[in-house]
């Protein structure tokens, strides 16, 4: 048991098998894999949702997002950092909660949540997400029938304190919904990206917004889940569950 209160084999415990492993720790293909970048990819994923977003395309490289976004007419394109040429907008939930996106298609490259992504672009069921979506996400995991489950933790090489947080959360919630969000908040708010991002605002980096921290906080904020699957030669991301299996 944690002082703060959580316990670091949560994600293990339980009627379902869990286990959350880094993107280098991954052997082999997943039957179920719930891919977690709290601050910020998947965090903005689903802001981007909520701004009317179509559908998320996860690229592997900020060179293929710009192919994308210029193949494709209408299609915008974000990435990490500061804002730089031929990208429409950066990785900030800060950034993009007030974007007009409309009918949009988005294509995603990040340092974490996107690689991660695609590093399990072959299970069956791939899932996509953060705090602002966790409880959505357990609710899809209970009632798609799931097995093993394999939490993809994407920052740190697999040690990002606020994306095993939010792993041991969302595994807790797979069990029931009477668990207290608290303790696992605590522990994202003190971890390294939190640091990280308040020092960016405090040095006035560009792509960074002063609320992000917050908003990544916000568990439960949408009532949807984000589900990856390939389309054609794409690995596209998408809210809800509709035709959800573990196959």
């Amino acid at each position: 048991m944690r002082e703060d209160g959580t316990d670091q084999d949560d994600v293990d415990s339980g009627a379902v098998d869990r286990v959350a492993v880094g993107i280098g720790e991954l052997t082999e293909v997943p039957r179920v894999a719930v891919v977690i970048d709290v601050m910020r990819a998947f965090t903005v994923a689903a802001w981007a949702f909520t701004r009317g977003a179509e559908r998320i395309v996860l690229a592997s490289s900020e060179e293929e997002a710009l192919a994308l976004k210029e193949s494709r007419p209408g299609w915008l394109a974000l990435k990490d950092g500061p804002p730089a040429a031929g990208f429409d907008t950066v990785n900030s939930p800060g950034l993009i909660k007030s974007a007009e996106l409309s009918g949009r298609t988005v294509v995603q490259k990040t340092t974490a949540g996107t690689v991660g992504a695609l590093a399990v672009a072959d299970a069956p069921l791939v899932l996509c997400a953060s705090f602002v979506v966790a409880g959505a996400t357990a609710r899809l995991l209970r009632a798609a029938g799931h097995g093993p489950v394999t939490f993809v933790v994407t920052g740190e090489e697999g040690r990002a304190d606020e994306d095993l947080a939010c792993a041991e959360y969302i595994g807790r919630r797979i069990d029931g919904d009477d668990v207290e969000a608290a303790p696992y908040l605590r522990r994202a708010r003190a971890s390294r990206a939190a640091a990280d991002l308040a020092e960016g605002v405090r040095l006035g980096y560009r792509g960074v917004h002063r609320d992000d921290v917050e908003l990544c906080l916000e568990v439960d904020r949408f009532s949807f889940a984000m589900v990856a699957r390939r389309e054609e030669s794409l690995m596209v991301l998408r809210p809800g569950c509709q035709s959800v299996g573990a196959g």
